[in-house]
């Protein structure tokens, strides 16, 4: 009869869990992740490959804008033939004269929104996505002013290999 006595007492002096110090730790810790948290933008951009398969017959002109990037600088191309070249200067791609010439291209044609990158192989990533964002468009300073404008050159952008 002791034995059972014993058993039951033991059963019924079981600690609770004591969970205090793990919510101290939580009411902590939540807000610290929560304000070092890196909250990155992502964006996507839409692009086109071109095929060589005929799409449907259309009644604008038949000019393409090409921008062929190779290792030795920009070739900017009709469609038929090279209108302009841009060589590198010291030895980076003249990001400026692209933008330029891009420039005067959407003066002589306002109505064109579509435009071609064609790279070589073996040309860095990043110069693609640079070169992208100088055919989408480019940033210009207002005259007397510190403000800049942004210009919409040709947003609608197809990728490829050069010829």
């Amino acid at each position: 009869m002791t034995r059972r006595h014993h058993n039951k007492r033991r059963r019924e002096e079981t600690p609770g869990l004591d969970i205090t110090t793990f919510l101290n730790l939580m009411v902590v810790l939540i807000p610290f992740l929560l304000i070092s948290a890196v909250f990155s933008r992502v964006t996507i951009m839409e692009l086109t490959v071109p095929t060589s398969a005929g799409g449907s017959i259309s009644n604008t002109p038949n000019f393409a804008i090409e921008v062929i990037v190779r290792k030795k600088g920009f070739e900017i191309a009709n469609g038929s033939s090279v209108e302009a070249a841009i060589p590198k200067k010291d030895d980076q791609y003249d990001m400026q004269m692209l933008y330029e010439m891009l420039k005067r291209l959407k003066a002589r044609y306002p109505e064109k929104d579509d435009a071609t990158v064609l790279m070589e192989p073996d040309i860095e990533y990043d110069y693609l996505i640079q070169i992208m964002d100088a055919v989408r468009g480019a940033e210009e300073h207002v005259a007397g002013s510190e403000e800049v404008k942004k210009m919409v050159l040709f947003p609608n952008i197809s990728i490829g290999d050069a010829p």
